[in-house]
């Protein structure tokens, strides 16, 4: 019998996905005076009662879901990182992510922006991550990998098309690639953590430079937008596409949002958890950078709008969403409530500004959130700047010594 089901494979492939059809067969024969053993006696079907049938074909269908890892240093967490691990996940039915721990990238690539905590904040906050490992090694090793197919049943390793060295010149993937269980995505173009350090670097001397000439500055920031050239099928890809329900309770929040961080993550949780579903107001360009002063927005309207999308707590957003609250935008979206974090960089009004929220609380639907944490955009770009002076120092000490090394040794040549 068993080799007769196998000789008829093709005929168990066709009734998987004919199941209705079968279905009706079965009937048919009923209705003629056969029974399910006649089919069974000539060979073709196994002698199986429908409700067994049924149950057979239900553990037919099952399939094992496929679980992929991908892993990086996520620091200065953006679009590119969030579209890389939408791809990642796109190859599998799970998405599991390492992130690199702080000594690792220490020795491979200096010290991080973020600590391990708020990179665990980002990455978890994505709508594409089913889990986290924190303190993954920068390279994957046998024994890593070894851990990520026994314990964390990984089917495959994933990582963009652009390489990835270690100090001695190695592929850090080389093991994954070797074991067959390697997959490779697109990396975004037009982004990277680097280009973003580049971008504040820049922008913060710029600024310094040209204090009292606000011709020059806004030269400046035009000179640091992005490359990143945005498309609607990059918006929808990373859209929920879901509306609100029926009777929904909306909550609005809005902001800069930029270097998006995990005092971000954190707030929008905390939001998203007042209602069943959470629209976000993205402020345009001109209206952050009038109310924080240039070079801000290091991120532009769209650049920050991805990212925005990308968290998991997120439902919709308004892309380039007013300053100030109004009636009709509560009555056009529907808004239930209207919330705002106690740390933000915007607090202060200008002179002769009117309040932003003086609509929602004059209908008493605003509350003040007090925020998970004090992280924010300008103390991530003032880390930024820290980091860099930090490493101008020790080159220079570096150089230092050298120069003083060979002066010693030529001194010693020559005596």
């Amino acid at each position: 019998m068993t080799m007769e089901y196998e000789t008829n494979n093709w005929i168990w492939d066709w009734l998987y996905s004919s199941t209705h059809l079968f279905g009706g067969l079965m009937v048919t024969a009923a209705l003629l005076g056969f029974s399910t053993s006649y089919f069974g006696g000539i060979g073709v079907f196994p002698s199986y009662g429908l409700s067994n049938f049924g149950i057979f074909l239900k553990k037919k269908r099952e399939r094992k879901r496929i679980r992929v890892y991908m892993d990086g240093c996520f620091d200065l967490m953006h679009y590119g990182h969030a579209n890389a691990l939408r791809q990642a996940k796109a190859l599998g039915d799970e998405l599991v992510v390492g992130i690199v721990s702080d000594e690792e990238i220490v020795t491979n690539k200096g010290p991080p922006v973020l600590s391990m905590e708020e990179r665990l904040a980002l990455v978890s906050g994505l709508k594409w991550v089913d889990q986290v490992i924190a303190n993954a090694p920068y390279a994957i090793t046998e024994k890593f990998m070894n851990t990520l197919f026994n314990e964390h049943k990984i089917d495959y390793i994933i990582h963009g098309d652009d390489p990835c060295l270690l100090p001695d010149g190695t592929d850090a993937y080389a093991l994954a690639k070797k074991a067959g269980h390697y997959k490779q995505i697109k990396r975004t173009e037009g982004v990277s953590s680097t280009d973003i350090v580049g971008r504040i670097l820049s922008s913060m001397k710029d600024n310094k430079s040209s204090e009292g000439d606000s011709g020059k500055r806004q030269q400046s920031q035009r000179s640091q937008l992005s490359q990143f050239l945005p498309t609607s099928r990059r918006i929808v890809q990373f859209s929920n596409g879901k509306g609100p329900g029926p009777n929904a309770r909306i909550v609005y929040i809005d902001g800069a949002f930029d270097l998006f961080h995990a005092g971000h993550v954190e707030i929008l949780k905390k939001a998203r958890q007042l209602g069943d579903f959470l629209l976000v107001g993205i402020h345009a360009d001109h209206i952050v950078s009038e109310q924080r002063g240039i070079p801000y927005p290091i991120m532009h309207l769209l650049e920050r709008t991805l990212s925005v999308i990308a968290c998991r707590y997120v439902d919709e957003v308004i892309i380039g969403a007013p300053w100030g609250v109004t009636k009709d935008m509560i009555t056009t979206f529907n808004i239930s409530l209207v919330v705002h974090g106690t740390i933000s960089e915007s607090n202060t009004l200008l002179p002769g500004e009117t309040d932003p929220y003086a609509v929602p609380k004059g209908t008493g639907i605003f509350r003040i959130l007090e925020s998970p944490k004090s992280i924010t955009t300008s103390s991530v770009a003032q880390r930024i700047v820290a980091n860099h002076e930090a490493y101008l120092k020790r080159n220079a000490k570096k150089t230092q010594s050298e120069k003083k090394y060979y002066e010693e040794k030529a001194y010693v040549v020559g005596d």
